[in-house]
C-alpha cells in the first residue's frame, strides 16, 4: 500500500481540499483568509448533538460562529433549505459551513441556488404543479448567494460536487407521480476540509450506510462512456485504498487511524472526475419508488450489475482489477471478471448492509418491473459502458437476481 502524507492541500474546480488529522482546528484561519467572518453551521440533529464532533468545529471557528442549525434531515426538502436561509438571516452569517453527510451538504450547498433564485416556496410548489419543464432550474447561470465550506463525515462522497436536489413536491403531491426535485448547478463548495478525527465520530453505522455508495463512484467511473485516463487514475488509486480501508473503518475488521486516514483519502479520490453511471441508475430507481437509503440500494445491486456488465460488455474489467488487488496479467476476460464481482461483494459483505434487495423493508418484488423502467430512463444510464443495450427485461433480470 502507497504511504499517504500526513496532510495535503488541492485544488479542484474552484474547491480548496484541506486534508489532515485535526484540521477542523484551522476553520477560523481558513474563513479569515478568504473575508468570511461569520459561520452558520448547518447540521441535522444528530450530529449537532455530537459533541465529540461539533466541539472541535466550535472550537475551530471560534469568534466566528454566528449560529447552528441542525434542521436537515434525509429528505432535503425545499422547505428545510428556507428554513436554513431565514436562520441564516437570524444570524446574519456571510458563509455556511455544512458538517456531516450528504443530506446536510447537499441542504447547504442548494439553499445558496435557492436565495439566488428568488422563487419563494408558493412560487416553487406552483411551478411544479406543471411538472418538471415547469419547475426548471434554480438560478441558471447565476453564482450561490453566499460561499459554503463542506466538513464530509461519511463516505458517501457528497462533498467535491454541486450537490444533491432539493424536494418541492412528494410522489402524492406530483402530476407526475414521482417526487418533483429542483437543483442549480452553481453550487460548488469553496472549502472541502476532510478531517479524519472527524470521521471516527460518527457512529460505524452511518459510516456503513455511506461506504458502498462512496465505493461505487470509484467502481462506475473507469467503465463509464466518457471515462479518461485521469479519471481511471483517481478512481483506481481511490479503489486501492477504499477496498482495504472501509471493511476495517465500517465493517468487521480490525482497524485502526492509519485505515480511516486511507478511507478518507481514498473516498476523496473516487470523487475526482468521477463518471457515475448503472450503479446509480440502480438507486435512482429505487428512490423513485422508496424513501430508501441509496448506500443500501448499491450495496445489493453493484456486484450483480458487474455481472451483467461483464457478460454483456468490457467494462474496463482490468482496470477495476488494478484497483482491487486483482491479479489480471495472463488471465482470460472471464476469470479476471469474475474475481472482479467477487471482491466488490467481499468488500460489501464485512460491512453491517444489506445483500439481498427483499432485506430492504421498502422493497416489493411486484415493482420490480416499473423500477427497472426507471432505471433505464434515468440519466445516468446516458454514461453507461459502450455497446451496452440495457433493455427494461435486461435490468429487471438484474433485478431479480438481486431480489
Amino acid at each position: 500500500m502507497l504511504p499517504i502524507a500526513d496532510a495535503f492541500e488541492h485544488e479542484y474546480r474552484g474547491c480548496e481540499i484541506l486534508y489532515g488529522r485535526g484540521r477542523a482546528s484551522e476553520l477560523s484561519a481558513v474563513l479569515g483568509d478568504r473575508g468570511l467572518d461569520a459561520a452558520l453551521v448547518v447540521c441535522g440533529s444528530n450530529v449537532g448533538a455530537n459533541d465529540d464532533l461539533m466541539d472541535p468545529i466550535r472550537e475551530g471557528l471560534g469568534d466566528r460562529l454566528a449560529g447552528v442549525f441542525d434542521g436537515t434531515t434525509p429528505d432535503k426538502r425545499v422547505e428545510t433549505a428556507f428554513d436554513l436561509l431565514d436562520r441564516r438571516a437570524e444570524v446574519g452569517g456571510d458563509v455556511l459551513v455544512a458538517v456531516g453527510g450528504g443530506s446536510s451538504l447537499d441542504v447547504a450547498r442548494q439553499a445558496t441556488m435557492l436565495d439566488a433564485d428568488g422563487r419563494d416556496l408558493g412560487d416553487l410548489r406552483a411551478d411544479a404543479t406543471e411538472g418538471p419543464e415547469g419547475l426548471g432550474s434554480l438560478a441558471p447561470g447565476a453564482a450561490p448567494s453566499l460561499p459554503v465550506v463542506v466538513i464530509p463525515t461519511t463516505f458517501a462522497g457528497a462533498d467535491l460536487s454541486t450537490g444533491g436536489s432539493l424536494e418541492v413536491l412528494s410522489a402524492d403531491e406530483s402530476p407526475t407521480g414521482q417526487p418533483l426535485t429542483v437543483s442549480g448547478d452553481g453550487a460548488m463548495p469553496v472549502v472541502d476540509l476532510a478531517d479524519p478525527a472527524l470521521f471516527e465520530t460518527t457512529p460505524a453505522s452511518a459510516l456503513a450506510g455511506s461506504a458502498m455508495n462512496g465505493f461505487d463512484k470509484g467502481i462506475e467511473t473507469p467503465y463509464a462512456s466518457d471515462a479518461t485516463p485521469v479519471s481511471d487514475a483517481s478512481a483506481v488509486h481511490g479503489l486501492r485504498l477504499l477496498a482495504d480501508a472501509l471493511p476495517r473503518v465500517a465493517g468487521d475488521r480490525p482497524g485502526d487511524e492509519a485505515a480511516t486516514d486511507r478511507a478518507v483519502v481514498g473516498a476523496l479520490l473516487v470523487q475526482l472526475h468521477r463518471r457515475i453511471s448503472v450503479i446509480h441508475a440502480f438507486g435512482h430507481g429505487f428512490a423513485r419508488r422508496y424513501d430508501v437509503q441509496q448506500g443500501d440500494v448499491h450495496a445489493v445491486v453493484a456486484p450483480h450489475v458487474l455481472a451483467y456488465l461483464f457478460d454483456e460488455v468490457d467494462a474496463s474489467r482490468r482496470a477495476l482489477a488494478a484497483g482491487l488487488g486483482i491479479e489480471a496479467e495472463g488471465r482470460g476476460d472471464d476469470a479476471v471478471a469474475e474475481d472482479v464481482v467477487a471482491a466488490v461483494a467481499a468488500v460489501r459483505d464485512a460491512l453491517p448492509v444489506p445483500s439481498r434487495l427483499r432485506d430492504i423493508p421498502e422493497a416489493d418484488e411486484d415493482d420490480l418491473p416499473a423500477i427497472a423502467e426507471f432505471v433505464v430512463d434515468d440519466w445516468c444510464m446516458n454514461r453507461a459502458p459502450a455497446g451496452l443495450d440495457a433493455t427494461p427485461e435486461a435490468i429487471e433480470g438484474v433485478l431479480r437476481a438481486a431480489w
